[in-house]
């Protein structure tokens, strides 16, 4: 079997090439932990990681944590 390419360059990705490519590898996350090979869960997770700080590079805030999910947020939410 021949290894294929990992793909292209995150950063020479068009913004909506790496989105798309981003949802896909967030729906086939679970399958590839659960039934893809030693090999292959590595190359999804360095290719998800890449995907991932490719998009916080270009996208800083779209990953800022909703206020609510912190205890800081819960804290001022709350009163306290």
């Amino acid at each position: 079997m021949t290894h294929r390419p990992e793909g292209i360059p995150a950063p020479a990705l068009t913004d909506d090439d790496l989105t798309r490519e981003l949802r896909h590898l967030h729906r086939t996350r679970h399958d590839a932990f659960l039934t893809g090979s030693e090999d292959a869960f590595e190359t999804h997770t360095a290719r998800m990681l890449e995907l991932e700080q490719e998009y916080l590079r270009r996208f800083p805030d779209a990953a800022s944590p909703d206020p609510l999910r912190t205890r800081a947020g819960r804290r001022r939410a709350a009163g306290v």
